[in-house]
């Protein structure tokens, strides 16, 4: 896992990569993906991740947590052969997620986790496209999330 901070707007409190890493980490494990994946972990500020929305999926406004993936996968599928599996980029917005925490009643840790995770499922292939896609998505978020026993 590589953790990249490119934003200035908020401190980056001491810990918080290495949360967010071991998030990504436990939901590629429950995906049956090893040690052998590579994922880079951004940190941006609101301006970068709303260039970025426009940018890539044609939507003009900020938002929380966009995932790049490497390849195309099947939700679930079996990792793919190789010394190391270059899964693709999680971009987080440290300011959103400092906003969403405030506004939930939670941790940032917390926050970010959610967004890691969220980003990982992602870079796996699952989507929330639909009320099935989403109720899968979220129990996976949720199962990882507690494995973590990060609180809220």
């Amino acid at each position: 896992m590589v953790v990249h901070n490119l934003q200035e707007a908020v401190p980056l409190p001491e810990g918080l990569a290495e949360t967010a890493s071991r998030a990504v980490a436990r939901a590629l494990e429950l995906e049956g993906y090893g040690g052998a994946t590579e994922v880079s972990l951004v940190f941006v500020d609101d301006e970068r991740i709303r260039e970025l929305n426009r940018d890539y999926r044609g939507v003009d406004r900020a938002t929380d947590v966009l995932a790049f993936p490497m390849h195309e996968e099947e939700p679930g599928s079996a990792p793919g052969e190789g010394p190391v599996l270059l899964l693709g980029d999680i971009v987080i917005s440290l300011p959103t997620a400092v906003r969403q925490a405030e506004a939930c009643g939670h941790g940032l840790p917390y926050e970010v986790a959610h967004l890691a995770v969220h980003g990982a499922l992602h870079l796996l292939g699952y989507d929330h496209d639909s009320p099935g896609n989403e109720q899968t998505m979220r129990a996976k978020e949720e199962d990882v999330l507690t494995k973590l026993n990060l609180g809220r």
